[in-house]
């Protein structure tokens, strides 16, 4: 993965309500952007055909679809979705599901991710939850899980992604949403880091949504991004 773009790494959310203003946004960002996340505000609203067409397209497709269910409802639901040629795909990391998911996915292409702890929750909201373990701790033990299952990444904050790096290895995707440039508004989300530290963290794929297609000019905001992400990737190069 070290030979990757700055351009294959930003993962634009198209967290947007309709088709038409997500095909708008696509238009919008141009060649700018190549990797687009689809999750379930726009698949509810006719965007599993528009995440097809994306990837007939050229473009790379993140379909956010946080999978869960008994192993044969995963496995199948799996087989579809990497015949539609989508290139990542998010099931929460419980090791039953992935390891469905997994024998499902041979012979694609298809990029499995497994969730460990959603980035809108903290501590609190863990425990709310009924997990004894603080959210750090809950990470190291699916991310620990998803490496055994063969997944192909994980899905967690910045924070936890130097030491997901020890657990899963040099080649597992680390993908990581709440990424906020500095100034932005976190929203919703309560572990964020900007994209600068969230690459010098370990990660390999950032999620960035609302920074960009809630921007005043969204291609410029995209473009910023993508500079900051290559000072941190290649810092020689943009002295």
């Amino acid at each position: 993965m070290t030979n990757m773009q700055a351009r294959d790494r930003l993962i634009v959310g198209l967290d947007i309500p309709t088709v038409s203003e997500a095909e708008k946004m696509v238009a919008t960002l141009g060649e700018s952007v190549s990797f687009y996340k689809i999750g379930y505000q726009l698949v509810f609203a006719g965007g599993l055909e528009f995440a097809r067409d994306l990837a007939k397209d050229g473009k790379k497709i993140f379909l956010d679809m946080k999978l869960l269910d008994i192993d044969n409802t995963v496995a199948k639901g799996v087989e579809n979705i990497a015949k539609m040629g989508m290139t990542m795909l998010t099931l929460h990391a419980y090791p039953k599901a992935m390891r469905a998911a997994v024998e499902a996915a041979k012979g694609s292409d298809l990029c499995l991710l497994g969730v460990t702890v959603l980035t809108s929750m903290d501590a609190a909201d863990v425990t709310e939850a009924g997990y004894a373990q603080t959210p750090e701790q809950l990470v190291r033990t699916r991310a620990a899980q998803a490496r055994d299952a063969g997944m192909g990444g994980i899905v967690c904050s910045a924070e936890e992604s130097a030491a997901v790096r020890e657990i899963v290895g040099a080649d597992m995707a680390i993908v990581t949403p709440g990424i906020r440039p500095k100034g932005a508004d976190a929203g919703d989300q309560k572990r964020v880091v900007t994209p600068f530290d969230a690459l010098k963290a370990g990660s390999t794929h950032l999620v960035v949504s609302r920074p960009i297609v809630k921007a005043d000019d969204p291609k410029a905001s995209a473009e910023a991004i993508l500079a900051e992400m290559r000072d941190a990737l290649w810092p020689a190069n943009n002295a």
